[in-house]
C-alpha cells in the first residue's frame, strides 16, 4: 500500500522581483534576482529563467556573488539563514543558520571568511544592527554560524541605506537625517547630520547610499530628490559635500559605474539618470521605463546596468544608456477587478495589468507574454483623478472573441464602454471589432459568452448583467454598411429583467441551452433560444454572490453561494434544493474539463478549500488552512497532458491545475 502524497501548495509566481538588488554573473551573461522565497537566474541573451533556486522558508533579502569563487552565490533570508549556491547548476552547497531575521547581505573580497548582515537588535523594537557573521569551515551541508560581531548600531533596516567603500576600508550608513561612517583599520566612527527641512520645504531624510569604488567619496539620496556627494569625511569638521538635483521626488537608488567616473540614479519618475564627473551640467537620461525604479545594479565589466521596478519589471540597459531589453513578471495592479480568466488559446492567465491594460501572464515562465491596451488613453499618475479602468473580461470558448468592459467612476453617472475584440490570425493579436457606449445605465456586474462549439459563429451570444436591473443579450449581425471594414458587428438582441432587482451574475449551462442570471437574492433560469423564464431559486436571507452550472454527468445541477454564508445546490429537473452547506464561500470555480467544482471559504482569518461534485453533498477533498492570506481569485488551468493520479481524492487535479491569487497578489 503506497501512502498518498499530500497535496502541496506551491508559490508559483507573482513574487516581487524587487526584494533585493540584482546581481550580474562575473561574465555578465546571467542576471540573478531575489523573487520571494526563491533566487532566479535569467539568461541575458534569451531572457528565459534558467534556474529557480528554492530552499529558503521566507523572503530572500539579499544576494551576493562569493568574492572568492564567482560561480557561487550567497543569499540571505528572513528565515534567519545564509545559503551558498552553485548557481549554474542551481544547487545549494551549504546552509548557515544564523538565527535572527536577516534583512540585508554584504560580501567583501577583503573579508576572508565572513559576510555582513543587518539584523534586528535583540530586546528592542524597530532597532537594527549591522553585524559580521563568521562562516565556519566545518564539514556538512547544514552548519551553525552563531558568531556575530556588531559593526554599527542603529542602522536602517533597508539594504539601500548601508554601503561599503573603497575595497572595504570603511562602511557608511544613513538613517533619517544622519550619516555614520566607520573606518575598520582605525576603528573610528564619524557621524554627520543634515538639518531637518530646508527653507523651500524640502525633505532631507536620507533614502539611499552608494560608495565610490576607488576614491573616498560617498553619494547619498534623499526624499526631496537631492543627491549629495560627501568628501573628506575622515575629518569630523572639515568634511565637504556638493549637491546634484534633478529628481522631483524621492531618490530610490544610486550606483556608481565600475571605474567610478559616473553615477546612476533612479526614482519614482521612471527615469534613469546618468551623472558624469559629479557635475550638474553633464547628465544623460533614459526616460519612460514604465514604473518607479527600486534598485540599480552594474555589471562587473561595466557594459550593462539593470534596474528593478515597482511593477515587477527588470530592465537591462547598455552603459551608453541605450535600452536593451526587459523581463516583465506579474504586474501587481491596485485591484484585480477582471478576475482571473484563462485565455483558451495560450493557456495564459489574463487579468488587470498596468492601468487600462490586460496582461497575459504565462504561469510556466512566471513572465508576461504580452499586454493589450484596452482603454487606449494616456494614464495620468495622480491621486484623486477619475480615470477609465478595466473591470470585466470574458473569452469565447476557443479564444476567438474577447469582451471587455471599462468604466470611469463618476459620482452621478458612470461612463461605461463594452468592447468586442476579434483575434486576427495574421497579426496574432486582438483587433477591436465593436465599441458600445453605455451598454447599461449603471455598472456592469458580469459578462459571459455562450460556450457552444464556436465553429458556427451564429451560435455565439454574449450576455451582460447590470445594476440597472436588466440583463442584455448581444449577438453578431452582418454589417451592411459598404464603408465598414469588417463583415460583422455586435448589437443587442434581447433585454430581460426580474421584479426590478439588480442583476448580479450570469452563466450558461454546458450545452448552452440555459442561461442563469442572479437578481440579488434570486436565481432565474432562462431558455437561451426563446428567452422564456423557466424557473427561479432562492435561499434567503442573503444575496447570491456567485453561480455556476454542473458539467458532464452533473449538468442537471446549479450551484450558488450566498453572502450570508450558504453554498446551495439546486436540481434543474425537479426545480428543488438538492442540498445546502453552511460555508462562507468567496470563490466558486468549476473545472472546465471535469465535474469537479472548487470552493474557497474564508473563516476566522484562514482560507480553506473544498472540492466537490454537485451530485454528492460530501466534499471529495477538504484542505483546511490552505493559505494564511485571503484568497481573492482562483482559476482552473487545463494541463497539456492528463496526470497519472492514483489516489481517489486527488482525481480532481488530473486534467487541470488549480491556481489561486491571494489579496497581496
Amino acid at each position: 500500500m503506497v501512502a498518498p502524497v499530500p497535496l502541496r501548495v506551491v508559490r508559483c509566481g507573482g513574487s516581487a522581483l524587487h526584494g533585493a538588488r540584482a546581481v550580474f554573473s562575473a561574465d555578465s551573461k546571467y542576471l540573478l534576482c531575489a523573487a520571494g522565497d526563491f533566487v532566479k537566474m535569467y539568461s541575458l541573451a534569451t531572457e528565459e529563467t534558467l534556474q529557480l533556486m528554492g530552499g529558503h522558508a521566507d523572503r530572500v533579502t539579499g544576494i551576493q556573488l562569493n568574492p572568492r569563487n564567482h560561480m557561487q552565490l550567497y543569499s540571505s533570508s528572513l528565515d534567519g539563514s545564509i545559503k551558498l549556491w552553485d548557481f549554474m547548476d542551481g544547487i545549494p552547497i551549504k546552509t548557515f543558520s544564523v538565527g535572527p531575521k536577516l534583512l540585508a547581505l554584504y560580501a567583501l573580497a577583503s573579508c576572508e571568511d565572513s559576510v555582513f548582515v543587518i539584523v534586528p537588535k535583540s530586546g528592542e523594537r524597530d532597532t537594527f544592527q549591522l553585524v559580521s557573521v563568521k562562516l565556519t569551515k566545518a564539514a556538512g551541508q547544514d552548519v551553525e554560524a552563531k558568531e556575530l560581531a556588531v559593526v554599527l548600531d542603529g542602522v536602517d533596516a533597508s539594504p539601500k541605506h548601508t554601503a561599503f567603500g573603497r575595497e572595504g576600508e570603511y562602511v557608511a550608513s544613513v538613517k533619517e537625517l544622519n550619516l555614520q561612517v566607520y573606518f575598520f583599520k582605525q576603528k573610528q566612527l564619524n557621524r554627520f547630520s543634515v538639518s531637518a527641512t530646508k527653507t523651500k520645504g524640502g525633505n532631507n531624510h536620507f533614502t539611499c547610499i552608494a560608495c565610490h569604488p576607488t576614491e573616498d567619496c560617498i553619494a547619498t539620496g534623499s526624499a526631496d530628490g537631492k543627491i549629495r556627494l560627501w568628501r573628506n569625511f575622515y575629518h569630523k569638521k572639515e568634511y565637504t559635500f556638493s549637491t546634484l538635483h534633478w529628481h522631483h521626488d524621492t531618490v530610490m537608488d544610486l550606483a556608481f559605474s565600475i571605474e567610478g567616473t559616473s553615477l546612476l540614479s533612479g526614482g519614482v519618475e521612471s527615469v534613469l539618470v546618468l551623472w558624469r564627473n559629479e557635475s550638474d551640467c553633464q547628465k544623460d537620461f533614459l526616460p519612460r521605463l514604465g514604473s518607479p525604479i527600486e534598485y540599480i545594479s552594474v555589471s562587473p565589466d561595466g557594459a550593462l546596468c539593470c534596474t528593478l521596478h515597482a511593477d515587477n519589471r527588470i530592465t537591462i540597459v547598455n552603459s551608453n544608456l541605450r535600452f536593451s531589453k526587459s523581463i516583465q513578471g506579474l504586474i501587481k495592479s491596485a485591484d484585480v477587478k477582471t478576475g482571473l480568466v484563462v485565455d483558451p488559446r495560450t493557456k495564459a492567465l489574463v487579468l488587470n495589468g498596468e492601468p487600462g491594460h490586460l496582461q497575459f501572464y504565462c504561469l510556466q515562465s512566471d513572465q508576461q507574454l504580452f499586454s493589450l491596451d484596452i482603454v487606449q488613453r494616456q494614464y495620468i499618475h495622480q491621486a484623486g483623478l477619475n480615470q477609465a479602468d478595466l473591470v470585466k473580461v470574458a473569452f469565447s470558448a476557443r479564444g476567438k472573441w474577447l469582451a471587455t468592459v471599462e468604466e470611469r467612476e463618476e459620482v452621478t453617472d458612470p461612463e461605461l464602454q463594452l468592447k468586442l475584440w476579434f483575434y486576427d490570425e495574421e497579426t496574432q493579436s486582438f483587433k477591436l471589432n465593436t465599441r458600445i457606449n453605455m451598454p447599461h445605465e449603471d455598472h456592469i456586474t458580469d459578462v459571459c459568452f455562450r460556450d457552444m462549439d464556436e465553429l458556427e459563429d451564429d451560435s455565439l451570444i454574449l450576455v451582460t448583467t447590470g445594476r440597472d436591473c436588466v440583463f442584455k443579450v448581444w449577438v453578431m449581425v452582418e454589417d451592411t454598411d459598404p464603408e465598414a471594414q469588417q463583415s460583422v458587428s455586435w448589437s443587442c438582441d434581447f433585454v430581460g429583467s426580474y421584479h426590478n432587482y439588480q442583476a448580479t451574475n450570469c452563466c450558461f449551462s454546458e450545452d448552452g441551452s440555459l442561461l442563469a442570471v442572479s437578481f440579488e437574492e434570486t436565481v432565474t433560469v432562462w431558455d437561451s433560444v426563446t428567452w422564456d423564464l423557466k424557473c427561479t431559486f432562492c435561499h434567503p436571507p442573503g444575496k447570491i454572490r456567485s453561480i455556476c452550472f454542473g458539467r458532464l454527468m452533473c449538468s442537471k445541477y446549479l450551484i450558488g453561494a450566498t453572502d450570508y454564508g450558504f453554498l446551495c445546490c439546486w436540481n434543474l429537473l425537479s426545480c428543488a434544493l438538492e442540498w445546502s452547506a453552511h460555508l462562507n464561500i468567496l470563490v466558486l470555480q468549476p473545472d472546465p474539463l471535469s465535474e469537479y467544482i472548487a470552493a474557497v471559504s474564508w473563516l476566522s482569518k484562514e482560507s480553506s478549500l473544498f472540492v466537490f461534485k454537485p451530485n454528492e453533498p460530501r466534499p471529495i477533498y477538504i484542505q483546511r488552512n490552505l493559505c494564511k492570506e485571503k484568497i481573492q481569485l482562483a482559476a482552473f488551468v487545463p494541463r497539456d497532458e492528463p496526470e497519472m493520479i492514483g489516489s481517489e481524492k486527488y482525481l480532481w487535479l488530473r486534467r487541470s491545475q488549480l491556481f489561486f491569487l491571494t489579496d497581496t497578489q
